[in-house]
């Protein structure tokens, strides 16, 4: 599949996301967006030592001077994470179990066909250790909702 397409596709996941992202309500974006905005900047962080150390290779860019993470982070991982923490915050057991199967979906087929079309591929990195780094990730993300996040909310509504 050609660059051009590519970016074409990437550009409208990133706006379906933003979409969905929206849907989530009002409420849920107060309560969940900074441990949202939290794991998405963890992501961009990890994208940057990640390609450095030639863990994965991102070869689709949607702009030539910005990081090739940039649409997913403000898309799929900012609105998935809101969602997720909407769908299932208050039940950790329930947490991981929909972490562990949207990682794997995204470990295994999402990350296969993005390989395919040539968007991204991992190097020094097998997709069981990448599967690894985001389920860390999502126990930073409830750890960061459960001791800072509801803080932040809990603060916001009682000051309105």
């Amino acid at each position: 599949m050609g660059q051009k397409k590519n970016k074409y596709y990437i550009l409208i996941l990133m706006l379906i996301s933003w979409v969905f992202l929206f849907l989530a309500g009002k409420e849920s974006l107060k309560r969940y967006l900074p441990a949202s905005i939290f794991m998405s900047l963890l992501v961009y962080i990890e994208n940057v030592v990640a390609e450095r150390i030639k863990w994965w290779t991102i070869t689709t860019k949607l702009f030539p001077n910005v990081n090739g993470i940039m649409p997913f982070v403000v898309g799929v991982f900012l609105s998935g994470s809101v969602w997720i923490l909407k769908f299932s915050y208050k039940n950790f057991f329930l947490y991981v179990f929909v972490n562990l199967l949207v990682d794997s979906f995204f470990t295994y087929p999402f990350y296969s066909m993005f390989k395919k079309f040539g968007v991204w591929r991992l190097t020094n990195l097998k997709q069981y250790q990448l599967s690894a780094l985001f389920f860390v990730k999502s126990l930073l993300m409830y750890a960061f909702q459960k001791y800072i996040g509801d803080r932040l909310y809990s603060t916001f509504r009682s000051s309105h």
